[in-house]
């Protein structure tokens, strides 16, 4: 695998462009943040494989940039990351959103100790246990869970029970199956298709608002 540069010409060319795509305005210290991430995620990833993706020119649409496409979606000033593995989709959403609280909770020892290198709020903890002393507006997962557990965690971590679930998922067939046995209100939830510049992987967003 090729030694990960921040700095890199091409890698931080196609940053800016999937930035651009979306309409997300990160000023250039936000994106020299992302690289870094991407740096420090690659050199991470040879001793504790945190990540499937290898390579980090790879890593900017699979990573960042299918992590950034709900940016336009986030609601409030207090947001979780549920399950956050190495700090997706919640580390680089909070590089774009300073003025937004983010907590990024996860059990894994291993991945906690990762994001704890980028200086943001990190909880070790299992979702059913964690209960924090005020609550959230908005909690976002990608790849965590199946959405009725999803569901069952997300909700008592809300502020007051109210706020919303962003719910990044794959296949829309998936999706389907998942909601089959699921009782929820037609005018809460909403299957949202992505558009992940630079990745040619289909994509959603459940959103599942809680009022």
């Amino acid at each position: 695998m090729r030694v990960a540069d921040p700095h890199d010409p091409a890698w931080v060319r196609s940053l800016a462009a999937g930035l651009e795509a979306m309409g997300i305005a990160a000023d250039p210290a936000q994106q020299a943040r992302l690289m870094d991430y991407v740096a420090l995620l690659a050199r991470w990833n040879r001793a504790y494989n945190l990540t499937a993706v290898r390579e980090p020119a790879q890593m900017i649409p699979a990573h960042l940039l299918d992590s950034l496409v709900i940016h336009p979606y986030l609601q409030g000033g207090r947001v979780l990351d549920l399950g956050t593995g190495p700090g997706l989709p919640g580390l680089p959403l909070a590089m774009v959103n300073p003025e937004r609280s983010f907590t990024l909770l996860d059990s894994n020892g291993k991945k906690t100790r990762f994001i704890e290198q980028a200086n943001v709020q990190v909880v070790r903890e299992r979702a059913d246990a964690y209960r924090p002393a005020v609550g959230f507006d908005c909690i976002t997962a990608r790849a965590f869970a199946a959405l009725g557990a999803m569901l069952r965690l997300a909700r008592p971590l809300l502020r007051d029970g109210r706020g919303r679930l962003l719910a990044m998922k794959g296949q829309r067939a998936e999706i389907d199956a998942e909601l089959e046995d699921l009782v929820l209100d037609p005018q809460a939830l909403r299957v949202i298709p992505l558009q992940v510049p630079q990745l040619q992987r289909e994509r959603h967003l459940v959103r599942i608002v809680w009022s």
